[in-house]
């Protein structure tokens, strides 16, 4: 297995470890700027779905958690706000009563927000990275940098739940010649190092590293497209029982679903909502918005099933060559624009099968990027799992009720997209930028 560390026993190693805390803070607070400054106030305050919190919200959020982690707990100093604690304590307070609490007004949270990252800029001058878990390899830096991301990814969808004219743009991504590889890709079987223990930044749930044995199977090249969701959903997919699970068909028939969210039909043609603009659902993108319910069914009506998070990670890391398992599908450097559809570069995924750079070495495409792909498994932990550093991250999450996502959108920013990173949610799930990809058992 390649197992990527940083020592920071060295000065070299040491201005580099800094230097990659500065990037991920950075980049992180410059997406959040940008997020929280292209609306008016009313749209910050507003909560635009009771599955969200309102934008302001986010954004003090972000600052209190880098305060608590990185003030408090790593430098050892007084709280600045401590009244405000309670507000933005995501355990204390579910996302549909947040609107109601007395939160800091947009102006407020950004100058509290401000003023934390002056102070950890402060400390990040001077400050080691040894002595403890915490602070080895700058990891509580890391983990801030990393959490202001997956709040920013958490903006993203609040944006395009947001109803109203067009605030964020960006550039498509760049035209690419129509993938005319194979369909399907088969990853062998045998022992694979699942998960890492080596990895700096990694969560607790991606670790510890372990043995897997996977048996053989087939795995889809790219994530399935909405030209091939739009097949299910003509040929009566949404009417038949038969390609549900129990709990699956109820939800479809509770709440009246007939295609991913924010799609609607038009004539002979269907329609989507993209972050205020409304466009005809382009066939060679991957299927986005779908839920886990969604994506088994369409498994079931292919005559395939959704891969297991074992068999997703076998297909995004394993080298064939070495017997290794690599930190992503092209190996251990880290993600630039010519692997994959990362940082919100654009705002929509790429075409199934774009970005060959990225390509694993069984041939798989787009593992990392474009959409989160659903598996089959529920978030379990990894045998040896100890929970760091607060059992709130992952433990409390684990069991049957949630389902794994793997592989990152567009809207997920390198600091917080690996090989090895585990997402979860709700199956009920779909404003989340989420697709999927299908595979099948056997050798033939």
């Amino acid at each position: 297995m390649t197992e990527t560390a940083l020592d920071a026993d060295t000065d070299t190693d040491t201005d580099t470890l800094r230097a990659r805390a500065l990037t991920g803070l950075t980049t992180a607070r410059e997406r959040t700027t940008l997020l929280t400054s292209c609306v008016e106030d009313p749209d910050l305050t507003a909560q635009h779905s009771p599955l969200m919190s309102p934008l302001v919200w986010d954004l003090a959020h972000i600052g209190n958690q880098e305060e608590l982690w990185l003030l408090r707990t790593v430098a050892g100093r007084e709280a600045m706000r401590p009244e405000i604690d309670g507000l933005y304590d995501a355990f204390e307070h579910p996302r549909s009563e947040r609107p109601s609490l007395p939160l800091l007004p947009p102006a407020e949270a950004r100058r509290y927000a401000a003023e934390v990252r002056g102070r950890v800029l402060d400390l990040l001058e001077s400050a080691r990275f040894d002595g403890s878990r915490l602070t080895e390899a700058g990891f509580a830096f890391g983990m801030i940098a990393q959490h202001e991301q997956q709040h920013d990814e958490t903006m993203l969808i609040t944006h395009q739940l947001r109803t109203g004219p067009q605030a964020l743009t960006a550039p498509d991504p760049e035209p690419a010649p129509l993938f005319t590889g194979p369909a399907e890709v088969l990853v062998p079987g045998g022992p694979f190092t699942m998960g890492t223990s080596g990895e700096p930044w990694a969560l607790d749930n991606e670790r510890p590293a372990h043995r897997r044995e996977v048996a053989p199977f087939f795995i889809d090249t790219a994530p399935v497209t909405n030209g091939a969701y739009r097949a299910f959903i003509d040929d009566g997919g949404y009417d038949d029982e038969r390609w549900w699970t129990k709990e699956g068909w109820a939800h479809v028939r509770r709440h009246g679903l007939r295609a991913p969210l924010f799609w609607r039909p038009d004539g002979g043609q269907w329609l989507r909502r993209r972050f205020g603009v409304t466009e005809v659902v382009p066939p060679d993108e991957p299927v986005l918005h779908v839920c886990w319910y969604e994506a088994d069914a369409y498994a079931r009506w292919a005559g395939r099933r959704l891969p297991t998070e074992t068999e997703w990670e076998k297909a995004a890391r394993f080298d064939p060559a070495t017997g290794g398992s690599m930190r992503y599908p092209w190996g251990d450097a880290d993600p630039g624009p010519e692997h994959a559809n990362l940082g919100q570069r654009h705002l929509r995924p790429a075409p199934a099968g774009s970005y060959p750079g990225g390509e694993s070495p069984l041939g798989v495409r787009q593992l990392i990027g474009d959409v989160w792909e659903w598996t089959a498994s529920d978030f379990l932990p990894y045998p040896g799992f100890r929970p760091f550093p607060y059992k709130e991250y992952s433990e409390v999450f684990f069991g049957p009720e949630y389902k794994v996502l793997r592989g990152g959108s567009f809207a997920v920013d390198p600091v917080a997209c690996r090989g090895t990173f585990r997402n979860w949610d709700y199956p009920i799930r779909r404003q989340i930028f989420s697709g999927f990809r299908t595979a099948r058992s056997g050798t033939v």
